[in-house]
């Protein structure tokens, strides 16, 4: 049985704000990422804001985060390390998306870090220097910088992608208790409009009727509805034809 690979580590280098490292916080554990490291933080640590900002289960990554007064010994363990940068350098390495970098990182044997830079300059070359390779976000070249929870974010999502559903649930907006209408109740309120527009003259010319009436079934048969919603419609053709 093939083992799942280990989570990577999150770093922060010289983060500035509290509130940032705490919304990082809380952009990693909504991907299921724990182990954060901090690399002398401006403000020192445990910070106020920090754990304001992460605000309830989030509070956990904080309160097991790892404090080193180096990028250097921040990366006890690591094996792979990706620098995350908006900026050209002049260091030969190979550069990946967000996307392809945590697909090389779930193929890595070892311990993988991704290290974000302080929020006003990012990271220094020395920083960059220690990484294995580096990752740049496809932005908008004009307005490249992101937010520091927001890179978090983004890098959080692509490593957890391979195990969160391809599309949202087509019912994730559905009401408690709600039931979703069967292929008769679809039916029957297939045959009512047809009969009423019938009635209407609307099936006009001759000629085209059958396949409009066709296309009005397949119609019917894409949409998803619940009950309760071919009830709403029965009765909503039922009032505009009355008499």
């Amino acid at each position: 049985m093939e083992h799942a690979p280990e989570k990577p580590v999150i770093i922060l280098v010289r983060p500035q704000m509290g509130e940032n490292i705490g919304g990082a916080a809380r952009a990693m554990l909504n991907f299921g990422l724990t182990e954060m490291r901090l690399v002398d933080p401006r403000d020192g640590w445990p910070n106020p804001k920090a754990i304001a900002m992460a605000s309830g289960a989030a509070g956990r990554v904080l309160d097991h985060a790892r404090i080193f007064p180096t990028l250097a010994e921040a990366m006890t363990g690591i094996e792979f390390a990706f620098a995350t940068t908006a900026r050209g350098r002049d260091l030969s390495k190979p550069v990946y998306t967000p996307a392809t970098a945590m697909e090389k990182a779930r193929s890595q044997p070892g311990r993988v870090a991704i290290i974000f830079g302080p929020e006003r300059a990012g990271l220094e070359n020395d920083d960059v220097a220690r990484a294995n390779a580096i990752v740049t976000v496809p932005v908008n070249p004009d307005f490249p910088s992101l937010n520091l929870a927001q890179a978090v974010l983004l890098m959080g999502y692509e490593w957890g992608r391979d195990t969160l559903p391809p599309e949202p649930s087509p019912h994730l907006g559905r009401a408690a208790g709600e039931v979703m209408a069967d292929r008769i109740e679809i039916e029957k309120l297939g045959d009512h409009y047809e009969e009423r527009l019938d009635e209407a003259g609307f099936f006009f010319p001759e000629a085209k009727a059958s396949s409009m009436k066709l296309n009005l079934r397949n119609m019917w048969s894409r949409l998803t509805l619940t009950q309760g919603d071919v009830r709403v419609l029965h009765g909503l053709l039922r009032q505009l034809t009355r008499k």
